[in-house]
């Protein structure tokens, strides 16, 4: 895997990821996110995000729509826990324009007061949405309860209170403090001349200065397990286990990525999957999750069932939790379940949105990419022992959080 790198005086760095398609991805990946803000700014970074179309020193919004529309690209952005994603897919004759497009709403956004007024409103529009559909809103309620009062906790919109008291000076604030370049990756894959596109990069941007970042990360609480059942008159109950589990620089993530593949991983022979609705018909949906952080993790089961039948599916989820700490897989099962993880990862890499998207985001954080053969060399030398050890640490049900609406 050919990766090649750029870094411009200012501190930005960039890679390009060479692929023979004629679509390009190309974007920013900058380490802001909802932990970055300030408890009055509860919101902020996912709020900038949608504001970063709305206007800028150059362009106003329909013409920001406009620039990529016009050729047939798309814009895009996301924003999560640590991180804010502008990035856009085009033909390779357009990254010109795409590119040009990029750095000014990344660096010359404005805020306009008159369109913050608007997008307010939209963004409390996405709240209430999601405060619809309680097998979304489980996930944000249930990390506050690993997180408690901590911004890892805090709901990525934000809340309606919040949003209505921000200004254009706010934004401003924010960008200011995070959106520099030492403090981003731009990226792209495609069928591109990579020292055109680094030239053209140091072109468009060799007057913006290098600016330290100062981080204000706040300590991460106690984790203490903890049961919460919450009243919300939904039709079917809705129920999360998990714990604090492994950063993402943590050489145990890789077994703990495997164990959760066998436990409830995206394979309808998963084992949670089998147990509770091939086996017993008690759910539609059920899945296990891990999320790595820079500095923490976190493990996650999540089911919906009949409110009567709760009781037997946690029964059933606790006995193949047991059974993964007390009994090591065998041989066969183990190499079966890295052979499937082996093949997923395969199969997902035929998408290059996907692949350069996940490349960015590790180079952000990590300064480096990991070449496919060597994260399927550590699965395979991942012994039944090591997933055995990692289910006592994180499975043990005593360890567990349980979070349930009804």
């Amino acid at each position: 895997m050919l990766i090649h790198e750029y870094k411009l005086s200012n501190g930005l760095r960039i890679i390009h990821y060479p692929t023979a398609s004629p679509v390009v991805y190309s974007g920013f990946f900058i380490a802001a996110g909802t932990r970055d803000e300030r408890p009055e700014e509860q919101g902020m970074a996912h709020f900038v995000e949608h504001m970063l179309f709305k206007g800028t020193t150059h362009r106003k919004a329909w013409h920001i729509l406009n620039r990529l529309e016009a050729v047939g690209g798309e814009l895009n952005a996301y924003t999560n826990k640590e991180e804010t994603v502008v990035y856009n897919a085009c033909l390779a004759k357009d990254l010109p324009r795409a590119l040009e497009l990029m750095v000014d709403i990344v660096f010359h956004s404005t805020f306009p007061q008159k369109e913050i007024d608007k997008e307010v409103e939209v963004i409390i529009d996405e709240i209430e949405s999601y405060l619809d559909s309680p097998s979304e809103q489980i996930f944000d309620d249930f990390e506050e309860l690993l997180f408690p009062n901590h911004p890892l906790g805090h709901n990525i919109l934000g809340t309606p209170e919040l949003l209505r008291h921000f200004k254009s000076e706010d934004a401003l604030k924010f960008v200011k403090r995070y959106y520099q370049p030492e403090n981003m990756v731009l990226f792209v894959s495609g069928d591109i001349n990579t020292n055109r596109f680094f030239k053209l990069a140091e072109k468009l941007m060799k007057d913006i200065p290098s600016v330290p970042v100062v981080r204000e990360d706040a300590p991460l609480p106690l984790y203490v397990p903890t049961k919460k059942i919450r009243k919300i008159g939904s039709n079917q109950s809705h129920v999360m286990l998990g714990c604090i589990a492994y950063d993402s620089h943590d050489e145990k993530r890789s077994t703990l990525y495997l164990l959760n593949n066998i436990l409830g991983g995206p394979g309808m022979n998963s084992k949670l999957n089998v147990s509770l609705r091939e086996r017993r018909g008690l759910v539609y949906q059920v899945e296990s999750n891990i999320t790595s952080y820079t500095d923490t993790g976190l493990f996650s089961i999540y089911f919906g069932t009949a409110h009567e039948d709760v009781k037997r599916c946690l029964d059933y989820t606790y006995r193949e939790l047991d059974e993964l700490c007390q009994k090591p897989l065998s041989n066969l099962r183990l190499h079966a379940a890295q052979k499937q993880l082996i093949g997923q990862i395969g199969v997902s890499s035929d998408n290059y949105e996907n692949i350069i998207l996940g490349m960015a985001k590790r180079y952000l954080n990590k300064g480096s990419i990991e070449p496919q053969s060597k994260l399927f060399e550590r699965i395979q030398s991942l012994t039944a022992q090591q997933l055995q050890d990692v289910a006592k640490e994180i499975l043990d049900p005593k360890h567990l959080t349980l979070l349930q609406f009804e």
